[in-house]
């Protein structure tokens, strides 16, 4: 049996190493081995990837008992994550009654209004300015502070902790448990003043949230706050400037955006789609708890799947017209597994959605001339953080 080292190479840019093309073509169900734990299935083609994270026969839970195929020395795992139905269920529905599809369009204006003085800030400065400074990590870290209510002068502080939420190997194992140490000490302090005076924010909503009678533990409370930071935070601020750079790199589509404003809601799935998260945001292995059966052979019990979801939103079985390679604004991109799928579908996507398409109005319309302002090859691109992105990306406009 052939068995690859994975992953590939190093991510660099939005390029997906072709060997993920080659696999989902001839090879779907192919073994890999990574730097840390057993060996297990790599799943490139859509429609397995789909039944990995929906089908109650694959299992999360069993990957904190088992030694996990990773990257680094440290397991992966969270709360939500590390909990198979009905105890991942109880939390979701629990953390459901805070974090509503109202509630998210509540913070619309909001978002609109810290999108808008960014760009003023941004043109006081004059160009060049670089765009992940300037706007893309302010403004989800904004809006996560305003949904947290987390205190405005806390928020440098804050992002520095949080940071550590998303290190793969930017950070030692020492500092990184250190740092999520002092973020939970924080959370948790947050959590008992929202107890003795609520607010219109998701840690007060959390604090009185109950499902018949059953209401979260301080530690459970603390646990999915820092999840949701993770997910609302790092990775919206990645999508924000990754979706810049992709537009720049097919200057039509970005032409045809600006043309037609309409289009962004679309346009956003479609950024979703094509958009790569480096390999190491799909490594939160399943484990078969029974043979099952997919494209490529059969997956044993107790053997662990690893899910390309990269690969699969570029599946042309699933994806194929136009070219699933290329952008393309006006597609149909219903279905992407970019937020994943079934019960661990992440539960702050609607948030993320609203965050990326105020952000791209905001830029597009107040900045018509945006566009980058060094060759590709001088951008940088950070190592060891979950999520792919530009250490910056200057612009002008």
């Amino acid at each position: 049996m052939n068995v690859r080292s994975y992953p590939f190479g190093p991510a660099t840019g939005l390029e997906i190493d072709p060997e993920y093309g080659r696999l989902r073509d001839h090879e779907p169900l192919a073994r890999v081995k990574l730097p840390y734990g057993e060996e297990g299935w790599l799943l490139t083609r859509y429609d397995d990837v789909r039944i990995a994270l929906s089908d109650s026969r694959f299992s999360l839970a069993q990957a904190a008992v088992r030694d996990t195929p990773r990257l680094g020395p440290q397991r992966m795992g969270a709360i939500l994550t590390d909990l198979d139905p009905p105890d991942h269920t109880r939390l979701r529905r629990l953390l459901a009654h805070a974090f509503t599809v109202r509630r998210v369009e509540q913070l619309r204006a909001g978002a609109e209004r810290l999108a808008g003085e960014l760009v003023d800030e941004m043109e006081k400065t004059g160009p060049p300015v670089d765009l992940l400074t300037a706007f893309a990590i302010p403004l989800p870290g904004l809006m996560v502070c305003e949904l947290l209510g987390v205190p405005y002068d806390d928020r440098d502080h804050f992002r520095e902790l949080a940071a550590a939420f998303m290190s793969v190997t930017a950070l030692t194992d020492e500092e990184k448990i250190a740092r999520l140490g002092e973020l939970a000490e924080y959370l948790a302090g947050l959590a008992d003043r929202r107890r003795e005076h609520q607010e219109d924010d998701l840690i007060s909503a959390l604090v009185v949230a109950q499902e018949e009678g059953d209401r979260l533990t301080a530690e459970e409370l603390v646990q999915l706050t820092v999840l949701l930071l993770g997910a609302g935070y790092d990775s919206t601020a990645s999508q924000i400037v990754n979706s810049v750079h992709a537009l720049f790199r097919f200057p039509g589509q970005l032409d045809l955006l600006r043309a037609r404003p309409e289009l962004m809601p679309g346009a956003v799935e479609e950024l979703l789609r094509w958009i790569p998260g480096q390999e190491a945001a799909d490594i939160l292995p399943r484990y078969a708890l029974e043979d099952v059966e997919l494209s490529g052979g059969t997956v044993r019990a107790g053997e662990p799947v690893l899910l390309a979801k990269h690969a699969a939103n570029r599946d042309p079985r699933h994806f194929p017209d136009p070219d699933p390679d290329r952008l393309d604004v006006t597609r149909n991109a219903k279905g992407h597994l970019a937020f994943g799928h079934g019960p661990h579908h992440c539960i702050g996507a609607q948030l993320a959605r609203m965050d990326i398409q105020v952000a791209l109005t905001a830029l597009l319309t107040r900045l018509p001339g945006l566009r980058q302002a060094v060759p590709d090859d001088e951008i940088a691109w950070r190592t060891g953080m979950a999520m792919r992105g530009p250490i910056a990306l200057p612009v002008s406009w």
